[in-house]
């Protein structure tokens, strides 16, 4: 694969505070190797910024070998840039040309708070997974793992829903910022196996309520948090939430 250098202009949003405002900053990103990944690209912006005497743009990073979700931005209208099946971290220059203009902008969601420029407050997936992300096990000795066999495709399904790594980019894709793909994923993990039997019903009325208390929108299956997902978590379990939301609410009023 070629390797080559570029100039790039950014659009990227500066905001202080939840309170502040906010505004785009143009900024210039020079000799941005195509071998970068967009964070990298970040980090030779802010160098530059921090030489000029300038305030480098606050966003969040940790691992950058997506799999902790927090390289959450906007790339030019889409959850983590133009690559499908990719966090930012993962995104590399490669996928811009010379002389492109970038757009980066935070997650938009109510319950996704600005703290600064890029940065955005997810604890209220955290409160989420507070409500009903546990199973109940006795004190004592691991039971060991072949007395409890599980169905090949239920482990499939609950390793596949266990991939989410709460990003929220099914948030940010949402025309209704629905934590709905987030919220399916973790409570089909757990459902799917017999570990997590004991809270099924506790677990979808919790985390849906807490879901709804913290002001994420409804689900209208419009389908753009699967497409813009960087695990591809799929809608199916959406539908698993659904049954096990709808389940319980039945057998609470008996």
């Amino acid at each position: 694969m070629e390797h080559y250098n570029m100039n790039l202009t950014l659009k990227v949003w500066r905001q202080k505070n939840k309170n502040d405002q906010g505004r785009f900053e143009t900024l210039q990103a020079k000799n941005i190797s195509s071998e970068m990944s967009f964070l990298e690209m970040f980090d030779v912006v802010n160098e530059e910024l921090i030489n000029d005497g300038k305030e480098p743009v606050a966003f969040d990073h940790d691992c950058r070998e997506g799999i902790c979700g927090m390289c959450s931005m906007h790339i030019n209208g889409r959850a983590h840039g133009p690559w499908d099946g990719t966090t930012t971290c993962q995104l590399h220059m490669r996928a811009f040309k010379d002389g492109d203009t970038i757009t980066v902008e935070p997650w938009r969601a109510g319950a996704f708070p600005v703290v600064k420029d890029l940065t955005v407050d997810r604890s209220a997936f955290d409160r989420i997974i507070e409500a009903g992300g546990y199973i109940s096990v006795n004190t004592g000795n691991a039971q060991d793992a072949n007395c409890l066999p599980v169905d090949k495709t239920n482990a499939d399904l609950a390793f596949a829903a266990a991939a989410c790594i709460g990003c929220g980019a099914c948030v940010a894709a949402c025309k209704n910022s629905s934590a709905m793909l987030f919220v399916s994923a973790k409570v089909s993990q757990l459902a799917l196996l017999p570990q997590g039997h004991p809270e099924k019903q506790s677990r979808a009325l919790n985390m849906v309520a807490q879901m709804d208390k913290e002001g994420f929108g409804s689900c209208t299956n419009t389908g753009a948090c699967e497409a813009e997902c960087p695990k591809e978590i799929s809608l199916t379990n959406i539908a698993r939430l659904n049954r096990e939301f709808i389940g319980a609410g039945f057998s609470s009023e008996k």
